[in-house]
């Protein structure tokens, strides 16, 4: 295991150092872990204890991520950590975002390291994703410059709980991100998630107004917990308002897991729904998700609405975008980040083992 020192914490008068990195700001004696876990207060400073380790990597489609609008089917080499700054009751990753087994973390590479695995593997991006890199900041940050230098892109799959300071450097390095907005109620937020709304509001309104971060939005719909028309319509009309149009929402479909058994899987009908609420409120790109729905997974302009991205899942059919992202058939714009023809990688998954690759080891 790996320790490195990490910039974002105070000392306070009563001896314990506060770590500043997110919401949580957890006060540590020394020998103490943060919520998170992965960040500690050893040798009197706050440490992040997993720089270099990861829980598995794994080549996947950028859909996946889900990105609909950033290099679509291309392939993006996935890793994340142990550890969260959450504590999601419904986490559909709890087997390593709730961790605390340091043995889960199986793979050691540096930043070059998994920055010449993506090149050689012919991955256009690398995402920080399973568990929240916002805990693993360091890592990530100097596995996102090591990327910029082959002229790989970088991934951001996070919560958004991350304190203003630290948001900065974060996404500096970022040039794509999906954001879960998990509810629009504190009271989710606080009950369900134990986290806070109003920090990642915040992180939105940072990313569209300060940033050139694409970045999308993804809200699982648990039902009877955050899948009101109310609610919905709150949050869609927010987004809209504060972000703009062009911002992709999507409505993903929830099964039961880890503290949320007694929950019954979303239907169909309330994808729909949520995504006929959020069109109507002006969003131009709202998806549903972990459903097959060839309607609800596909892109259309907006203005004469020409099917410009057919999805079935992970699967790209039809497309009428242009190399620059513009509908063939009127010539309007799609938001997004475009680079000549869609990729072909489909809904492949495919295990990467990072310590058998060639590559540079430092």
């Amino acid at each position: 295991m790996s320790t490195v020192s990490t910039k974002y914490w105070h000392r306070l008068e009563d001896g314990r150092i506060q770590c500043d990195l997110c919401p949580w700001f957890c006060k540590l004696h020394e020998g103490q872990r943060g919520f998170c876990f992965v960040r500690a207060r050893e040798c009197d400073e706050i440490v992040m204890t997993t720089y270099g380790r990861s829980s598995g990597y794994c080549i996947d489609p950028i859909e996946k991520k889900p990105l609909n609008h950033f290099l679509p089917g291309t392939p993006v080499l996935s890793f994340g950590t142990a550890g969260c700054n959450l504590g999601c009751k419904f986490c559909q990753n709890w087997d390593i975002s709730k961790s605390r087994e340091i043995d889960t973390l199986a793979d050691e590479a540096s930043p070059e390291k998994i920055a010449h695995a993506a090149e050689t593997l012919g991955c256009k991006s690398v995402a920080f994703t399973y568990n929240d890199p916002v805990i693993f900041l360091e890592y990530a940050i100097d596995v996102a410059q090591a990327c910029h230098e082959r002229g790989i892109k970088t991934v951001a799959v996070t919560a958004g709980e991350i304190c203003p300071e630290p948001r900065v450097d974060f996404f500096r390095d970022m040039d794509a991100a999906n954001v879960d907005l998990k509810g629009f109620t504190e009271r989710f937020y606080r009950e369900i998630c134990a986290a806070e709304l109003a920090p990642v509001l915040d992180t939105l309104k940072y990313l569209k107004h300060e940033t050139g971060v694409w970045f999308e939005i993804t809200t699982l719909l648990i039902p009877g917990e955050n899948d009101s028309p109310i609610e919905l319509d709150a949050m869609t009309t927010w987004v809209v308002d504060e972000l703009g149009s062009d911002v992709p929402m999507h409505f993903t479909a929830f099964h039961p897991d880890f503290r949320m058994l007694n929950k019954p899987h979303t239907s169909e009908a309330t994808l729909m729904l949520a995504r006929e609420i959020a069109t109507k409120n002006g969003v131009r790109y709202a998806y549903t998700g972990n459903v097959h729905d060839g309607t609800g997974g596909s892109t259309y302009c907006h203005v004469c609405g020409t099917r410009l991205i057919e999805r079935d899942w992970y699967i790209l059919g039809e497309w009428n975008l242009t190399d620059t992202g513009r509908c063939t058939a009127c010539n309007t714009p799609c938001a997004g980040v475009f680079d000549g023809p869609p990729g072909s990688w489909g809904a492949k998954r495919q295990p990467v083992n990072l310590s058998a690759f060639p590559g540079p080891m430092k």
